[in-house]
């Protein structure tokens, strides 16, 4: 019975998903930044683009404009978000750091060499939050794709207790989106080149959130 549960929920839940947070996320008002940097990412053929894990909810609405494939979980509870990111019309690779995490970082490799996006979160699926794992690294270092990081903040909203805080807008409030400027990886990397670039985006990630979250009178989402 309880298999039948879940299975019956992986019909329902996320095609219910996707309708409900249309009209959610569609009544708040965005104000997106650094727009220029989309452009020059769209322009040379697609980019790596990680975010951080506690704005996945919005970020998968937000990304599904533009072709492109996600690393999602591959735990029970990752299926319901790799089916609404397939119903938003993303390609999925399964995988984590701690589960199937170089298998997923090979499949997301190819389809990022035929011209895709990779959203990628970058801190991964169990953390720590605000932590960059090394994943978005190694995956441009090897497609020769940049990276273009990502932050979003909401004035109004409901944040789970979860490791993340994983954040849900409420309806009607101001957004911001803001692109990062792109960072271009060496092909070969050591281990040391490795951690400096992760050491690099972590900064540049955090510096980004918490300047926007400050707009909105926060020093985080927390």
């Amino acid at each position: 019975m309880a298999d039948f549960l879940y299975k019956a929920s992986l019909t329902i839940v996320p095609r219910l998903y996707v309708c409900l947070t249309a009209l959610l996320f569609g009544s708040c008002c965005l104000q997106i930044r650094g727009r220029e940097n989309l452009e020059k990412a769209l322009a040379g053929g697609g980019a790596v683009v990680p975010f951080w894990h506690y704005s996945v909810f919005y970020m998968l609405y937000h990304l599904r404009r533009y072709p492109g494939v996600a690393m999602v979980s591959a735990s029970k509870d990752g299926e319901y978000i790799a089916r609404v990111a397939e119903l938003l019309g993303f390609e999925t690779v399964r995988g984590s750091a701690n589960r199937f995490g170089v298998r997923a970082l090979k499949g997301l490799l190819d389809h990022v060499k035929q011209g895709k996006n990779a959203g990628i979160v970058a801190d991964g699926s169990q953390g720590p939050a605000l932590k960059v794992q090394p994943g978005a690294i190694l995956l441009a270092a090897q497609s020769g794709s940049p990276i273009m990081p990502i932050v979003w903040v909401v004035k109004r909203y409901k944040a789970f207790n979860s490791w993340d805080h994983t954040v849900l807008p409420m309806p009607f409030s101001p957004m911001i989106l803001q692109y990062g400027d792109l960072i271009y990886v060496e092909p070969k990397l050591s281990s040391a080149l490795v951690e400096e670039y992760r050491q690099q985006l972590e900064t540049e990630m955090n510096l980004m959130y918490r300047q926007l979250w400050q707009e909105y009178g926060k020093d985080s989402h927390v």
